[in-house]
């Protein structure tokens, strides 16, 4: 579905993504992690073509990202970020409508169709008992639901979420992730998220990518990744790998930092 082959990036003079190449396939949830600065959401920004890059190539769908309109673009594919901004004032519902601009011409107004598709969206991210309150109003965990809720309004094919569980507390992380998972295994959608919790990574993704310094030194399933060598390597840090009746996925318990 997307296929990243030799990818570099440079900011100014210096290259901080390094012929970095990866495929994620349709319907899957996959995940990039690594340390601060190692560029992966560098790498999530050029995939949405919200920076350039200078080698390399983004195909999707096998058409070469630079060939595509931003409408095409903005019609097939959705990135959040870690801190979205809206009007204060603008309510749940008007928010997630914005999710429908992508597929109108600029005099259109909203029609039926449209209106139905930003039920659905809400009802998908159990937001409807909120839709006339303003965003200003809601928690972190709701808010964020929110602008989810917009990015499913807009019927992408696949969801770039870049660190959203940031600024979140433990119970709305929780919720949003078990959300991204629900949405996946109900309508198909594709998702790309960059992850700082391991654990989250592993038990959210159906395969991992890890960057260091702009590299890309694994991929895999969340066993073939997690061990306690990369966490080493990658993170400067002693792990144990536990693995637990009822969850496949690894466990990651941190120990030490591993002294030079």
């Amino acid at each position: 579905m997307l296929q990243i082959e030799q990818l570099s990036i440079r900011y100014e003079q210096k290259e901080v993504v390094h012929n970095f190449s990866f495929d994620v396939q349709k319907g899957e949830i996959l995940s990039i992690i690594g340390p601060n600065g190692s560029g992966k959401s560098t790498i999530l920004k050029a995939v949405a073509r919200m920076l350039p890059y200078c080698s390399g190539t983004i195909t999707f769908d096998q058409k070469n990202m630079r060939t595509l309109a931003s409408k095409e673009i903005a019609k097939k594919m959705c990135i959040l970020s870690q801190r979205n901004q809206a009007p204060s004032d603008i309510t749940v519902r008007n928010l997630v409508a914005y999710g429908r601009y992508p597929h109108k011409k600029w005099f259109e107004r909203l029609n039926d169709e449209d209106y139905a598709i930003v039920d659905w969206a809400l009802e998908k991210t159990h937001l409807t008992h909120y839709q006339d309150q303003s965003i200003a109003t809601l928690s972190g965990g709701e808010s964020q639901r929110a602008w989810i809720a917009m990015a499913l309004a807009q019927k992408p094919e696949i969801l770039l979420l870049d660190e959203p569980t940031t600024y979140l507390d433990i119970a709305h992380q929780h919720e949003i992730l078990e959300l991204v998972r629900e949405l996946n295994r109900e309508t198909g959608l594709t998702v790309v998220m960059v992850l700082h919790d391991l654990n989250q990574a592993s038990s959210y993704s159906d395969r991992i990518v890890v960057v260091k310094d702009g590299h890309c030194v694994q991929k895999g399933t969340p066993e073939e990744v997690m061990t306690e060598q990369m966490i080493q390597s990658t993170y400067k840090m002693e792990a144990e790998i536990q693995h637990v009746v009822w969850d496949t996925a690894p466990r990651i318990q941190l120990k030490n930092t591993v002294r030079s």
